[in-house]
């Protein structure tokens, strides 16, 4: 049963026959729908036909089918099988070696005819082999072992496993069965598994503190759930993106409509300490930054293991030491370069925290469970959550986060169910977790309202993010040819067609289903010589905010202290007292599939200057990246690596397309490479000797190059920085 809930499925109805008294009694089954099968004796059809009955009217659009004697077939194939669902009308098996097993998933319009035609021990046979063409197979072989145990002769497979397991040997994959199934009962319960294991990693003072056996216990549990669905929903965004490489389109989903045209539901509530969020300040979690974040004035802080964020062992551990030295005020810092001290204001004045962990791709390579990294998302959360939940009860606020990087709304239910999860392995209320998750990828864009509907209980709102969104339109569509090459970054504004589009729609999404919609980044950086810039700046963060607030957001984000006054201007003269205005249903807004997406709407094009600023910006964030930094002031922006994304994005972009240059010149890789060799040198010159030496400028120019010139383009620039990255 827990390897179904970790596949994915909502909802497990275990149809019980023989013995189903002992069943109950034995058995430990938290949650699961028990359904009796009082024809038990007619064979496994029966068995089939009466756990589709029980399905009816559970709104359920597809039923996973699992034998319970097979425990060899785990949550990773169950996953692969879930993640080829498409519609209702999706027909999908399991095979081994290319022979069909379990699981099946039967779409609910086939739900009558298997059971017309279940009969005797044949189960949905008869109706796979008469719908060959409609059925999918997952090969599964290489993941699973699908034998059975029907007799006390077949427990030797799995002492057979469980010696693999401890050798680190990989079973063979065995075939599946051909005769025909027993009744099955669901009668084996779960060993207890080892923690979480800290691997090549320096000792780090107090690490303890963070690195305890319960949370490495927790963490190690949601590995074994979670991760297989994980990668089973990475593989769906390749075959997605490839789709999407065949077609040029895209298109809100057609068996979601339903969801959406549905008026009755809206999100939970939003908890008092996130009413009002009118203006959040965004930054990583070293120690100064925590305490001027707390301290800064916003009503919250996105506390980031993630852009803003290199994720070294030391950032990923102490960054969590921090929150919980915050929440216990055991936390100041004393700056050694200027002596100057930081320490908490009261309670009252402190920002709210809304923790951002890693997004579902990146690994941790310091945390192994059975041998396998785990993914990054599920140790930032799982630490956080396991050291801090509690805790931030008794403070009369929560565990809210932030999820980025979200590509579908699969991966909002992936999410939920860590959430329901975690509540319940350390016993606080169901719904005490509040996530706001990004709409920074295109494809999530035609989903807002299935995300939020994912996770109902658990949503508190969706954020504009702007660089993030962009590099994934250009990620998704960057062969797609002409009419889709976006111009210089900094053309494309909140403002162009296709962003005012997105934009709109999210905010009507969201007061629509009763949650926040939070606006983007200011991201300037004042500064403390030329008062002249801050002049300038200042008037267009304003004139940004202003926008947002007009437009109906409910709060904004800002990357330093000096610019919340600002915002909070802007928010204050529109909301006034109040904490937000979802009330402003924004009913006037029409977004098409195409609006979306209609770059061509821009009639600027991409310039020379542009070329040689994204060379600019790509080396020097990924060298301080590098150094362990994830926000760096660039050209008096706050930068993190949304920004290096779209960066060597856009030069890949450019010259894939062979676009031409207002002076002439064509984009080509040699092109890029004498640029960033120009820059190379002019940073060397800039720094001195030294410096440059002591730096990692030449693997920043490197890296660069090879993610902006590959012809095989990686889906994420941090993905060949971690192997790199050194701590």
């Amino acid at each position: 049963m827990s390897a179904l809930r970790a596949a994915g499925c909502g909802r497990v109805h275990v149809v019980l026959g023989a013995a189903a008294d002992t069943v109950r009694d034995r058995a430990d089954l938290p949650g699961c729908v028990l359904v009796d099968n009082p024809d038990w004796e007619q064979g496994m059809g029966s068995s089939l036909r009466a756990g589709l009955a029980s399905l009816a009217g559970t709104g359920a659009r597809a039923a996973l089918v699992s034998l319970v004697d097979q425990p060899g077939i785990g949550p990773q194939a169950m996953a692969r099988v879930l993640a080829a669902y498409r519609d209702e009308t999706s027909l999908v098996s399991a095979t081994y070696d290319g022979v069909r097993g379990h699981p099946v998933l039967l779409g609910r319009a086939h739900w009558a005819g298997v059971a017309e035609t279940a009969t005797g021990d044949r189960g949905a046979r008869a109706y796979l082999r008469a719908h060959e063409e409609a059925l999918a197979r997952v090969e599964c072989g290489d993941i699973a072992r699908p034998y059975d145990i029907d007799t006390p002769g077949d427990l030797v497979h799995l002492e057979q496993a469980g010696q693999s397991r401890r050798d680190g040997a990989a079973e063979p994959p065995s075939r599946p069965r051909t005769g025909s199934p027993k009744e099955k009962r669901p009668l084996m319960s779960a060993s207890a598994l080892p923690p979480a294991a800290v691997v090549d990693a320096e000792p780090l003072p107090r690490q303890e503190e963070v690195l305890t056996g319960g949370a490495l216990a927790f963490v190690a549990e949601l590995h074994r759930r979670f991760t297989p669905r994980r990668d089973a929903l990475l593989a769906r965004r390749a075959e997605r993106r490839a789709e999407i490489a065949r077609t040029s389109r895209l298109d809100f989903l057609p068996e979601t409509a339903a969801i959406r045209a549905d008026d009755s539901w809206t999100v939970a509530p939003a908890p008092p300490a996130l009413e009002d969020r009118r203006v959040e300040i965004t930054g990583p979690t070293d120690r100064k930054m925590t305490v001027n974040a707390l301290n800064s004035g916003a009503r919250v802080w996105l506390a980031d293991f993630e852009d803003a964020s290199a994720p070294t062992w030391e950032n990923v551990v102490l960054g969590q030491l921090n929150l919980i030295d915050a929440y216990t005020r055991a936390i100041d810092f004393t700056d050694p370069d200027t002596g100057k001290s930081y320490a908490l204001r009261p309670d009252e004045e402190l920002a709210t925290v809304v923790m951002r962990p890693r997004g579902w791709h990146l690994n941790e390579r310091h945390l192994k469970v059975d041998g396998q990294q785990v993914p990054g998302a599920l140790v930032d959360f799982g630490l956080y959550f396991f050291h801090n939940a509690r805790r931030l009860l008794d403070l009369g606020k929560g565990p809210y986060f932030y999820l980025p990087k979200t590509e579908s709304h699969l991966e909002a239910r992936l999410w939920n169910d860590v959430f329901v999860f975690a509540q319940d392995y350390v016993g606080i209320p169901q719904g005490t977790v509040r996530a706001t998750v990004l709409i920074e990828t295109i494809t999530a864009a035609y989903e807002m309202e299935e995300i939020l509907y994912e996770l109902r209980d658990h949503a508190s709102g969706l954020n504009a993010g702007r660089w993030d969104y962009l590099f994934s339109l250009i990620k998704n569509f960057r062969d797609a040819g002409p009419k889709f090459v976006l111009p210089d970054r900094n053309a494309v504004t909140m403002t162009a067609p296709f962003m005012r589009a997105y934009t709109e729609l999210l905010v009507r999404t969201c007061h629509k289903r009763g949650a926040h919609a939070i606006g983007g980044m200011a991201a300037f950086i004042p500064s403390r010589r030329d008062e002249e810039v801050n002049r300038v700046a200042f008037e267009k963060v304003k004139a940004d905010k202003d926008r947002e607030a007009r437009d109906g957001f409910d709060g904004s984000w800002v990357a330093h202290p000096d610019l919340v006054p600002l915002a909070m201007a802007s928010f204050d003269q529109v909301l006034g007292d109040r904490p937000h205005q979802k009330d402003r249903l924004r009913e006037d807004v029409d977004v098409k599939a195409a609006d979306l997406i209609a770059v061509d709407s821009l009639r600027a094009r991409p310039t020379y200057a542009g070329l040689v600023n994204a060379v600019q910006v790509g080396i020097r964030y990924i060298e301080a990246w590098l150094r362990g930094l994830g926000a760096v002031a660039i050209f008096h922006l706050m930068e993190d690596a949304a920004t290096a994304e779209i960066s060597r994005s856009q030069i890949w972009q450019w010259v894939d397309a062979g676009v031409e240059f207002e002076n002439g010149e064509k984009a080509t890789a040699e092109l890029a490479r004498r640029v960033a060799a120009e820059e190379l040198a002019s940073i060397r010159a800039e720094i001195g000797a030294e410096a440059f030496a002591a730096g990692h400028w030449q693997q920043a120019h490197d890296l660069l190059l090879t993610v902006a010139l590959d012809k095989d383009y990686a889906d994420f620039l941090t993905l060949p920085a971690y192997e790199r990255l050194t701590g």
